[in-house]
């Protein structure tokens, strides 16, 4: 796992010259610098052959790599880079190609696999003698069965395309190393130049150098940097072990160092309103991220290490231009409170996100959403839902809609919606709902202007009305199947009388056939 010295000719000498450099809390990273131990200095030949044939080369442009104070300076700068290698170290090396495009085949058709299972069981008619909350909960019971099977093998699929993302982001990581290790030996090491550099511009940002060496000093939870046009995030903030809270909204940001994994208490990131085409994967390692913002930007994608940020409260990722979501984000944000993915490109939302028990508010207006999946009902802790301005696309709702309970708040206006699901007169706690703009049919315009208590008392009258049809429907069919066995028993007892005369009148008047002493009086009596 070591790199490559013919790739990171630097990175791999210091890493030679450092071998006692093992993986370390980000605070040590950071507060104790100066207390790495320095190395034992060694002859030109030794330093030469650490990095193997191109050793001479490179201290040959680089005569004052073997100073100790120096390569101090880089061994803390790397800390990241050495905490990388032993995990990986730990998980193993990583797949090939073809494992990892198996892997991704493979998870593919588990999930259309488990989708079709999952439209088996929803489309499945209930039977008649079956009443509808017990059919309902054995749908459940099957679904919930059905999934449970599915994540089995998910995990274990999932795992050779993680190793592999892991293992690609521990290049890029290796690239950004060396990239600082040049900053350093040129004289951009400290913490000051560090911040001016990454600033953007060719003369130091002083304000930014100070706030990074306050920073630093002071241990300081939060840090704001909105505002001050910056083009690059300081690669030093990474190294900042208590920060709680990052602002750096407002600027002309293009990309965020891997570095960012290194805030390891990192509980509020606001990258808002920046020019962001992608996010580095490296963001999956914030496990006390709780609040993230990264709306007004370029994206059109999340990675998806995303995912594997299971504190996260409320996600903003609207006015960019997401085309779909990250397809597990509902498996693996449990604690997902708040999701704003409005003014987007997005055209489905993942079944997953089905799953995000904890959801209350969902934002979706302004996307080109086509329906929603159909076990949107599984929200049952949604309270705010706005779907508004999807214009063409949206047009109707599913029938599981009606069993979010919990919703208070709807807006629709701005679809192509002709009715209201059947299920709708359920939403018994709706206070606001909003249809304008909608060629709704069902339930008629003179009740819904009427306001949400009229439409929700139509379609609940509707509701019970058709229940009561279904099942009215139901002892009727159980009532025709009586009579129909009633009425076979009895044509099967007369096919078998008819067929006896029958057999009867054909003997009768044959030559050959033997008489009985009753045959003259049942000729009589026929």
């Amino acid at each position: 796992m070591d790199p490559n010295p013919t790739n990171f000719p630097i990175l791999s000498y210091v890493m030679s010259r450092l071998p006692s450099l093992t993986p370390k809390t980000a605070a040590d990273s950071n507060n104790n610098l100066d207390d790495l131990e320095q190395p034992p200095p060694l002859s030109d030949a030794a330093a030469a052959s650490s990095v193997g044939p191109l050793g001479p080369q490179l201290l040959g442009q680089m005569p004052n790599l073997d100073d100790a104070n120096l390569l101090a300076s880089m061994g803390g700068a790397i800390s990241d880079v050495a905490q990388a290698r032993s995990v990986l170290n730990l998980i193993g090396d990583r797949p090939t190609h073809e494992e990892v495009d198996a892997a991704r085949a493979d998870l593919a058709d588990l999930e259309a696999r488990l989708s079709r299972q999952l439209e088996e069981i929803v489309l499945e008619p209930r039977p008649a003698d079956v009443d509808i909350h017990t059919w309902r909960a054995r749908q459940a019971e099957r679904e919930l069965k059905c999934r449970e099977e599915a994540e089995k093998e998910r995990r274990v699929v999932k795992s050779v395309i993680q190793l592999d993302e892991m293992h690609d982001a521990y290049e890029r990581l290796l690239a950004d190393a060396e990239k600082r290790l040049v900053r350093i030996y040129g004289g951009a090491g400290d913490a000051a130049d560090d911040a001016g550099v990454a600033a953007g511009g060719d003369e130091l940002n002083e304000e930014v150098a100070e706030i990074l060496q306050e920073a630093y000093g002071k241990g300081m939870e939060r840090v704001d940097l909105s505002g001050r046009r910056l083009r690059l995030l300081p690669e030093a903030f990474g190294r900042i072990s208590g920060l709680v809270v990052l602002d750096a909204s407002a600027n002309q940001l293009s990309t965020i160092p891997d570095s960012i994994a290194g805030l390891q208490n990192l509980e509020e990131l606001n990258l808002s309103s920046n020019l962001l085409t992608s996010l580095p994967d490296s963001i999956g390692l914030l496990q006390k991220l709780k609040f993230l913002n990264i709306s007004g930007n370029k994206l059109s994608a999340l990675p998806d290490p995303i995912c594997q940020c299971r504190s996260l409260v409320e996600l903003d990722v609207s006015f960019n231009s997401l085309t779909y979501l990250p397809t597990n984000i509902g498996y693996e944000l449990p604690n997902l409170k708040k999701l704003m993915i409005q003014l987007n490109k997005i055209r489905s939302l993942p079944s997953s996100i089905c799953e995000l028990k904890s959801l209350r508010y969902l934002d979706a207006h302004f996307n080109e959403l086509h329906g929603l999946p159909i076990a949107i009902g599984r929200l049952t802790s949604l309270e705010v839902l706005n779907l508004s301005s999807n214009f063409s696309d949206l047009k109707e709702l599913p029938e599981t809609f009606g069993d979010l309970t919990n919703l208070k708040e709807l807006d629709l206006s701005n679809n192509q919606i002709h009715a209201l699901p059947d299920t709708f007169g359920r939403l018994e706690n709706l206070t606001k709902l909003n249809l304008d703009q909608n060629p709704i049919e069902l339930p008629p315009m003179e009740i819904v202007n009427q306001g949400v208590e009229a439409v929700k008392t139509f379609m609940a009258k509707r509701w019970i009305d058709i229940l009561l049809e279904e099942e009215r429907k139901s002892n009727q069919e159980m009532q025709e199947q009586a009579q129909n066995g009633w009425l076979t028993r009895s044509t099967s007892w007369l096919k078998n009388v008819s067929g006896n005369v029958i057999g009867y009148l054909g003997t009768v008047g044959s030559p050959m056939a033997p008489k009985s002493p009753k045959d003259a009086y049942l000729d009589q009596q026929l």
